[in-house]
């Protein structure tokens, strides 16, 4: 599998640049977003704990306000000159209870918050009080404040004629202003459920917040939980209360796992009471799932936009060189390299330029190559015809001629003179290209010898379009057809034939026929000289061979070797096919068709030039 993963990215650059350059940012868009989510997190929790503390001490404000205005109301109280008075007498008077207690009612309802004011006389009974109470509850909170200056009480039940409520009483002795002498207690109780209303449902935490009124000795005063007024909270929250450390406001976290919570905590300088706010740890992860969520869209969103632009970028930078692999690996030995389009000034743009110079560059030497072939083959012939004295030749040639005729042995003269036209026209100065009438010439020199060695065996018919009759073409190439179809078309047949030359004229070619109602050839010797053909187009081993003249072998009796002449037939046919594509190119070969018993058919075309190049 890892092998498969290595070989898929090793065969493409593209899958290469992708990987690395989306890795390269993939991974710091992830290390950015745990970055991101850890300072969210934490800063999730700084912003609950810093909105905690600043409930806390508009909490506290309020709780001051409270305190304070009691405070102020009590010195109030125990200065008044009708409550000193009254307190000063020796026994009760009901005129001037009522008016204090009608006084202190006013002053009662006046504050929400105020449960009762009460007054109790050192010297005479009952207690002056604005709520009907049975004293028991409030006296026993007098009685353990005795010897105090003030003294706040804790937390306790009173029964009225509403129910059971639960007040914080603040109790202080009252004195003589004139000789400090004691003469009772004022004792003003809060009432708890109005004092919670600040903290009963605290804003942070997303509403799971929970505050409480925790007193100096760790009683609890206040809580939305009433059945917990008045208890210690070392039951509900072990070593909690030692833990919050001195001062005036601060935060820690406390217990473990699911109940783990965070403390926040405020003091009231006037009472060392302790507003205690918890908020579930629970609350945090809830926010950190949700901000986790956020960071993991957005990351992924990121990613996948990151990871579409590198693949557009990447897929854009490397199809050029897609492109450019596709044209080498498909290179035909045949053909020009195609041209690679160059659209930008890039490196890859001028590697696509490179590659273009390189193709032309290819196609140039190519060309060279063959030209050099050209003219090697060309140098051989006339070589070949240089090794041939023409005037030697001739002059032998006219002697025999004259004895021939000398000796009245026409046969022999006509045969000479045919042949030595036949050579001159061969040779033709070295030159390659000649007239079309003068290759008919040569052709009619050369069936001027064959019917004399094979008299009344074939006939030669010329049709030929006038027009092309001074147009030029590569000498030698009409003689070796006529050739195969008299020795491998007629003569296999036993009985007279006829050739005909077909040359007709086109627009820009002329086309060349060399038809025999010989004896034809069979399908697959038919599919063999095709094959030699194709050979020779497409430049296999064994498909170049030199000469251009059909090199008959006879048995001296004017007949072949069927094996012989089968293998000089295709000779023939193959030289004068890689001629035609020397000097012509691909679109000049030989075309050949064939039906045994139906003679043969011989064709191909040339440019049309009216002199020689």
């Amino acid at each position: 599998m890892v092998y498969g993963w290595r070989g898929w990215l090793a065969t493409s650059l593209q899958r290469k640049l992708s990987v690395v350059i989306a890795g390269s940012m993939i991974v710091p868009l992830l290390a950015l977003g745990l970055f991101a989510f850890l300072i969210s997190s934490r800063v999730t929790e700084e912003k609950t704990k810093l909105t905690g503390s600043d409930m806390l001490e508009q909490m506290d404000a309020n709780l001051r306000f409270m305190l304070e205005d009691a405070e102020t109301l009590s010195v109030f109280l125990i200065g008044e000159r009708d409550i000193q008075n009254y307190l000063a007498r020796q026994e009760d008077d009901e005129v001037v209870r009522s008016e204090i207690v009608g006084r202190m009612t006013n002053l009662a309802a006046s504050k929400s918050y105020i449960a009762n004011i009460a007054i109790y006389p050192d010297r005479f009974g009952p207690a002056l009080s604005t709520a009907a109470w049975r004293d028991e509850e409030v006296s026993a909170a007098v009685q353990a404040a005795s010897g105090t200056e003030k003294a706040w009480s804790g937390v306790y039940r009173v029964q009225n004629y509403d129910g059971i409520q639960n007040v914080i009483t603040l109790i202080r002795p009252i004195r003589s202003v004139y000789n400090f002498r004691h003469l009772g207690w004022l004792a003003i109780s809060l009432d708890e459920e109005a004092m919670s209303r600040n903290w009963r449902h605290p804003d942070f935490g997303q509403g799971s917040g929970k505050v409480e009124l925790i007193g100096a000795q760790g009683m609890i005063l206040s809580s939305p939980d009433k059945s917990r007024l008045g208890q210690s909270l070392e039951p509900h929250a072990p070593g909690l209360f030692a833990r919050i450390p001195d001062g005036l406001a601060g935060s820690i976290l406390y217990g473990e796992g699911d109940r783990k919570v965070t403390v926040l905590y405020r003091r009231e300088p006037l009472t060392n009471w302790m507003l205690v706010g918890t908020v579930p740890y629970e609350r945090y992860r809830e926010q950190n799932r949700y901000i986790l969520t956020l960071t993991a869209a957005a990351v992924a969103l990121s990613v996948a936009v990151s990871a579409s632009l590198v693949w557009f970028m990447v897929r854009r930078v490397t199809r050029p060189l897609a492109v450019l692999t596709r044209h080498l690996s498909r290179i035909d030995p045949e053909r020009p390299l195609p041209r690679f389009p160059v659209v930008r000034d890039d490196e890859i743009g001028r590697l696509g330029q490179s590659y273009n110079l390189l193709g032309a560059h290819i196609e140039r030497l190519k060309q060279e190559v063959i030209r050099g072939e050209a003219r090697k083959k060309e140098a051989d012939l006339r070589a070949l015809q240089a090794q041939i004295n023409p005037h030697f030749l001739y002059n032998t040639l006219s002697s025999i001629h004259w004895i021939a005729l000398m000796a009245e042995e026409k046969r022999i003269a006509d045969m000479v003179e045919g042949l030595s036209d036949f050579l001159r026209i061969s040779l033709n100065q070295g030159k390659d290209y000649c007239p079309v009438a003068q290759e008919l010439e040569h052709i009619r020199n050369y069936v001027r010898v064959q019917s004399i060695r094979f008299p009344e065996e074939f006939t030669v018919d010329y049709i030929v379009d006038p027009a092309v009759e001074d147009k030029f073409m590569l000498k030698l190439l009409l003689q070796p057809l006529v050739e195969n179809a008299l020795i491998h078309g007629i003569q296999p047949k036993g009985s007279p034939g006829t050739i005909t030359i077909l040359i007709q004229s086109g627009r820009e070619d002329i086309k060349f026929t060399v038809l025999d109602d010989g004896a034809g050839m069979p399908g697959r010797r038919l599919d063999e000289i095709r094959r030699a053909l194709a050979a020779v187009r497409g430049g296999s081993e064994g498909a170049d061979v030199g000469g251009d003249v059909t090199i008959n072998q006879d048995d001296g009796l004017g007949k072949r070797s069927p094996n012989i002449a089968s293998e000089a037939s295709g000779y023939g046919l193959c030289n004068v096919h890689e001629r035609l594509l020397l000097h012509y190119g691909p679109d000049s070969g030989l075309d050949i068709d064939s039906r045994e018993g139906g003679g043969t058919r011989v064709a191909f075309s040339i440019p049309r030039w009216e002199e020689a190049p």
